[in-house]
């Protein structure tokens, strides 16, 4: 496989003075200062690692050196690479990233659509599960809401749950719908029920409009016990080798999760040193009180 599929678990990285400084200098000038005014400072740590992991992926597959490109955002703020390489021989790139729970998370493929979400399972912070599920089950169809609800346990329910909004936001990124996609359109038929760390698997299908889809393919995996991630895949446009395999099998390859020096390894600051960056960054509060509790 060609593409590439990678994490980085900011939720644990408690960068030091220097460490978060030359971060902020290897960003542009505008994120660095859209980052700044996050509240708190997970928020600041998954999206500086978002930025990063774009420009590693720019450099390590396209070749580009990391101050020698430009990334913009489209008017729905998704990332995208501008003035990319025009050249005729090679397959354009999608990327997409992800942050939620203690990973950022970036998938991308040459030739082919992709959306990527990871979300940590967690207990609903002031409600009961019951009442949260009353909520949130508009969003999904009968067929969905059973498989969910079939788990013995509220945890395992809300496993569940998390899964299939994983695999909704994938694809409805890979598409670029945005806010105004039923969620409803799509149902998914997943499998196996259960997951193991450590190995990906690609057999979950998806019904578009009660429709079975059988140019997409979803990944999933879990990062740890409770992270999963969901990666949506269009169908290869011709351009590249389709060398998928089966995809009912599962595989062993993954995520791989960076460090953070294996995040900087192509690094080059686009800026000079703004001692104000860490002062602000380090005068903020981690997480809401309803998340660190």
């Amino acid at each position: 496989m060609e593409g590439a599929r990678w994490a980085f678990r900011c939720g644990a990285w408690s960068p030091s003075r220097s460490e978060w400084l030359l971060a902020a200098r290897c960003i542009q000038p505008e994120e660095r200062e859209r980052i700044g005014q996050f509240m708190f400072a997970k928020d600041a740590k998954a999206a500086i690692a978002g930025r990063l992991l774009i420009r590693k992926l720019v450099c390590v597959k396209m070749g580009l050196p990391w101050d020698g490109f430009r990334l913009d955002r489209t008017s729905r703020g998704k990332p995208y690479l501008a003035h990319a390489s025009s050249d005729s021989g090679s397959a354009p790139w999608s990327f997409n990233i992800s942050h939620q729970g203690d990973f950022a998370v970036l998938a991308a493929e040459r030739g082919r659509q992709v959306g990527v979400d990871v979300m940590k399972t967690t207990r609903p912070g002031s409600s009961s599960v019951q009442e949260f599920f009353r909520v949130m089950k508009r969003q999904f169809t009968e067929f969905e809401w059973r498989t969910i609800t079939s788990a013995q346990s509220d945890w395992d329910q809300l496993h569940l749950f998390y899964r299939h909004w994983a695999l909704k936001e994938s694809f409805i990124k890979a598409i670029g719908s945005g806010l105004g996609f039923n969620l409803q359109r799509v149902e998914f038929h997943i499998s196996p029920n259960q997951m193991q760390e450590g190995r990906v698997f690609s057999q979950t299908k998806m019904h578009l409009d009660e429709d079975q889809e059988e140019d997409w393919t979803f990944e999933e995996c879990l990062l740890d016990e409770h992270h999963h991630v969901a990666v949506a895949l269009g169908k290869p446009d011709g351009s590249v080798p389709n060398d998928a395999g089966n995809p009912a099998e599962a595989t062993s390859l993954g995520f791989n999760v960076l460090s953070f020096n294996d995040l900087m390894a192509e690094a080059m600051p686009l800026s000079e040193e703004d001692p104000a960056h860490w002062e602000s960054f380090r005068r903020k509060q981690e997480a809401p009180l309803r998340q660190i509790e």
